[in-house]
């Protein structure tokens, strides 16, 4: 198949998904074709199977703010009628799902089938807006196919956009296994803490969802109780209250701010325990790839996260803003070797059976067919 990607190319779940979904296609044979402003940040090497066509936008004086999903929609339109492509598949439903369907417009009966995938804050956050709402509503209704990375954002998107059950296919986010390399978990590892200390991380994009002052606060009480180092990976708006809060805590020497990684898996199979102690996620990407290095995961039981951890056995699921037995149950993983090396075990075997990328990128496949098949 001929399959346009359109994705936001800048650091998130979407845009890592979608570019390793793209990856993935091309090396079973697809052409793939991503469209977007820049480049995916983690498209990687050469791809011979792998074309990218960038949005140009005109600065033009009139425009205060420059209609960039109306320049989308153009952009797809001539990828589409250039290439011949046999299908659209847009990540995040605005504006992208939006755009597509401009462009399905424009092409009339030429135009392919466009799929929607809802990654999360475009249905919990930005599309329950009141600004966007009725657009959101109507760019899902118009895709010929819409699927959603758990059964929770499945939910809520049936419940605010009255979008008919059978009309949302659940296919996961997934991980490719072989970069969790058991062999070369401790290859970063001498760069990050001393030999004797335990390495906390948590990656994200430190927006006030990710409660990164949690994160601080739940490390304080870990490095209170034995050796260790917290590496926080990632930016955003709250990367300055963090470091504030962990001066104020006397414990800055102990925490790294790393930045942006595009490939975050060198890091987290360096570590021993990663923190998420977020007040919503629809997935918990970040978590998936933790288990897929072979780390237990500490995080908060919201939305999809109990559909990735598994209390209790890959990790531990904690209320929201329970610092304490967040706390708790990193120090009795961290000091217990035996329960450890079974929470990363048992991490490694779930992702294997579920959420690689040899389970998960047939599940697309599959249901391309079915809507190329429908039409």
């Amino acid at each position: 198949m001929k399959i346009g990607i359109t994705c936001y190319p800048t650091f998130g779940g979407s845009g890592a998904v979608a570019t390793a979904l793209g990856s993935q296609l091309a090396t079973r044979g697809h052409e793939i074709h991503f469209i977007s402003y820049a480049q995916p940040f983690r498209l990687g090497r050469f791809n011979e199977r792998i074309f990218f066509h960038e949005v140009e936008m005109e600065h033009y004086p009139l425009f205060e703010h420059p209609p960039y999903a109306l320049a989308l929609a153009v952009t797809i339109h001539d990828v589409v009628r250039a290439h011949d492509l046999d299908l659209v598949h847009v990540h995040y439903a605005i504006p992208h799902a939006t755009s597509a369907w401009i462009a399905q417009e424009m092409l009339g009966e030429e135009g392919p089938p466009v799929v929607t995938t809802l990654h999360g804050t475009d249905i919990t956050l930005v599309g329950v807006h009141p600004s966007f709402q009725p657009i959101t509503q109507f760019s899902i209704h118009k895709s010929d196919g819409v699927t959603a990375v758990s059964d929770f954002l499945r939910n809520e998107t049936i419940r605010d956009f009255e979008v008919p059950p059978d009309r949302i296919q659940v296919i996961p986010n997934f991980v490719d296994i072989a970069i969790g390399k058991l062999s070369e978990r401790c290859r970063y590892r001498h760069t990050l803490a001393k030999e004797n200390e335990k390495i906390v991380m948590h990656v994200s994009n430190f927006r006030p969802v990710k409660r990164v002052l949690d994160v601080i606060d739940i490390f304080s009480g870990i490095v209170q109780k034995m050796p260790s180092k917290l590496v926080m990976v990632g930016d955003g708006p709250d990367r300055a209250i963090a470091m504030d809060r962990a001066k104020s805590l006397g414990i800055s020497d102990k925490v790294s701010f790393l930045g942006k990684h595009s490939y975050v898996d060198e890091l987290l199979s360096s570590a021993d325990l990663f923190l998420l102690p977020s007040s919503s996620e629809s997935f918990g990407l970040a978590a998936l790839e933790a288990m897929a290095a072979g780390t237990p995961v500490v995080a908060s039981n919201v939305g999809g996260l109990g559909e990735v951890v598994v209390d209790g056995k890959t990790g531990f699921l904690c209320t929201v803003g329970d610092v304490e037995t967040m706390t708790s149950h990193s120090l009795n993983l961290l000091s217990d070797p035996v329960l450890w090396k079974s929470f990363s075990e048992m991490g490694l075997s779930v992702v294997r059976s579920r959420f690689s990328a040899a389970k998960v990128v047939p599940l697309y496949e599959r249901y391309y067919s079915e809507i190329l098949g429908s039409r």
